[in-house]
């Protein structure tokens, strides 16, 4: 059994998870415990409940909060909580730049689905990782069906771009990552489907779960 740790900021779309942990096999747990990064207290409470529960791995999973404080300052945050943890530990926006690389997609598209400032925020620290960002989209959104998610994603993705990027984690997209890669002709990375694959990473796991997308129907690569 390999079991993954998850701090999630708040409640919005988390039950992707449960989703997620059916669609990898038996021998896989998704332990998701709902935090406030920047209240020291309840994070130290949090991680320790995960490590309770047999987590060998962490990761912060709200995409804005990791990455507004820009390359750096995201990875030290990371090495904070490998510390507050004694596990290793990556968050949501570091694991988009890993998942890129693992399909293969040196330039992408953003389909961000809040504020255009955030959104851009994110496209440099994209940059930043070694990324070029063919374009930007953002859109306010909290929960779309298929429909309009798949409008997102077509209107940020550019002929160029190797893949196309969803950094909100208030959209559930798990469901729909098939026949959106599937319209898309690309791959689709979308926030929960990386943080749980992000996780696998830092436990060496492999797993094939090709109704995940194309990132699980690669073996991962290790990041040094």
């Amino acid at each position: 059994m390999t079991a993954l740790g998850i701090l999630h900021p708040g409640h919005s779309a988390d039950d992707d998870y449960p989703r997620l942990e059916q669609l990898l096999g038996s021998d896989i747990r998704v332990d998701v415990v709902r935090v406030d990064i920047d209240d020291p207290e309840p994070l130290a409470r949090a991680v320790e409940q995960l490590r309770l529960t047999g987590a060998e791995a962490v990761v912060w999973a709200g995409t804005r909060e990791s990455f507004t404080p820009g390359w750096s300052g995201a990875q030290g945050r990371v090495r904070a909580l490998a510390m507050t943890a004694g596990l290793p530990a990556s968050s949501t926006s570091l694991g988009f730049v890993h998942a890129a690389a693992e399909v293969a997609a040196r330039r992408v598209a953003v389909a961000a689905p809040y504020a255009g400032t955030e959104a851009a925020g994110f496209a440099d620290f994209l940059r930043a990782g070694g990324l070029e960002v063919a374009s930007v989209h953002a859109e306010s959104a909290a929960d779309w069906d298929e429909a309009r998610l798949l409008a997102l994603v077509r209107a940020a993705d550019t002929p160029d771009a190797e893949a196309v990027l969803v950094p909100g984690t208030s959209l559930r997209t798990v469901a729909h990552l098939p026949a959106l890669e599937k319209a898309l002709g690309k791959p689709l990375l979308t926030a929960h489907q990386v943080t749980v694959w992000e996780a696998l990473r830092l436990t060496d796991r492999r797993v094939n779960a090709p109704r995940l997308g194309a990132l699980f129907t690669r073996e991962p690569i290790v990041q040094v």
